[in-house]
């Protein structure tokens, strides 16, 4: 299966929290699944840190070189997914949700995640 965790999912990995639900965690370790993670993330992330927040100290360059070493794969934003966003409903209304969305979507990636709006989407989406 391929997998597409969302930011925070992607990042509570990284971190190694408990925040991980089980049934993502067990996912995620399965080694016969592929891992990916989106630019759109990233870049999330990279705004994030980018305001200097105390309780978020997360390099952007370091989490996408660790991500890189432990197999994951990175997926680009590209015009195509831009234009599949433009279509979603406005169920949620995160740009970088709707892109992960329309990655998953597009790429016929699982995405897995815990938000329950995010998952109302139809399409190869998963809760955990």
């Amino acid at each position: 299966m391929r997998l597409l965790p969302d930011t925070h999912l992607l990042l509570w990995a990284a971190l190694k929290t408990a925040r991980v639900p089980p049934a993502a965690a067990a996912l995620m370790d399965e080694p016969q699944n592929e891992l990916f993670f989106s630019a759109a993330s990233l870049w999330e992330i990279a705004i994030k840190a980018s305001r200097g927040r105390d309780d978020f100290t997360v390099n952007p360059r370091r989490l996408r070189d660790g991500l890189a070493r432990n197999g994951y794969i990175e997926i680009a934003v590209t015009s195509n997914h831009a234009a599949f966003a433009a279509n979603l409903a406005l169920l949620h209304k995160d740009p970088f949700d709707r892109m992960l969305i329309a990655q998953a979507i597009s790429e016929g990636i699982t995405l897995l995640t815990t938000d329950s709006i995010v998952a109302s989407y139809p399409g190869p989406i998963r809760k955990v």
